[in-house]
């Protein structure tokens, strides 16, 4: 049986007063051993989340392909591990649209954190355009094929996690039968990829996760855990999160 991840993602928010929250998230996830739990703070509080979060991975929100470089304004995975991170999510929809990364561009993030030995979360979704053509699952089938690197023995773990453009920061939440839908589709399409490794990997949801609707999202087949959001910047609001996932796993 796959073992729940639960993930917040920061984004562009936090400050060093903020990582008081870490320690009643920290807590919740030692009291949860049936589930991984991380989150993914901006850049500059990897370190010191790292420092106060015993019990709680940190992880990164994007690195660079290559691993050193004339790049200005990037950080490598490797600089990432060093700082303390044992993850990286790669291809959030906001990375491919406000940055124009490209399914090569992602493949290429989520190689260099496998280089390192680093948990590399890939992100796919689909635009509420998309979704109402009918070419939802085409569309995510298609940004998985493209995204999915190959992992190399020794390497780290390859997580995707599925987040529609149209349910991210909206409040919207896509149906249970839509997650069940698209997950099965994600499933198959890694079987398809990866082999008989298909069936191991997990699978997220994000997309508007609460704690009122984690539970009901956390019981549809196929979804391994939660890619968080806003919910995450608060221990208030993660903690139950966590705890769901926690009730889902018995």
């Amino acid at each position: 049986m796959r073992r729940k991840l639960v993930v917040g993602n920061w984004k562009m928010n936090g400050s060093l007063a903020q990582l008081k929250e870490l320690g009643a998230i920290a807590s919740a996830a030692r009291n949860s051993p049936g589930v991984d739990v991380a989150v993914c703070p901006p850049f500059t509080l990897i370190a010191p989340a790292r420092a106060r979060s015993a019990g709680l991975a940190v992880g990164a929100q994007d690195c660079h392909g290559k691993d050193s470089g004339a790049f200005t304004g990037s950080v490598s995975a490797a600089m990432l591990k060093e700082a303390g991170a044992r993850l990286i999510i790669v291809g959030h929809s906001e990375r491919r649209a406000e940055h124009r990364e490209s399914d090569a561009a992602v493949r290429s993030k989520a190689e260099a954190a496998l280089r390192q030995g680093l948990q590399a979360i890939v992100c796919v979704g689909e635009s509420d355009e998309e979704r109402r053509a009918g070419r939802a699952v085409e569309i995510v089938s298609g940004q998985l094929a493209g995204s999915l690197p190959q992992i190399g023995e020794g390497e780290g773990e390859i997580v995707v996690a599925y987040e529609p453009i149209w349910a991210i920061g909206t409040g919207n939440t896509a149906t249970p039968q839509d997650v069940a839908e698209m997950h099965a589709a994600i499933r198959a399409e890694l079987g398809r990829a990866l082999g008989g490794r298909g069936g191991s990997v997990r699978i997220l949801y994000g997309g508007s996760v609460k704690p009122d609707n984690a539970a009901e999202l956390f019981a549809v087949p196929d979804v391994d855990g939660a890619l968080v959001g806003g919910a995450s910047l608060t221990a208030k609001d993660f903690v139950p999160i966590i705890e769901a996932a926690a009730g889902a796993g018995r």
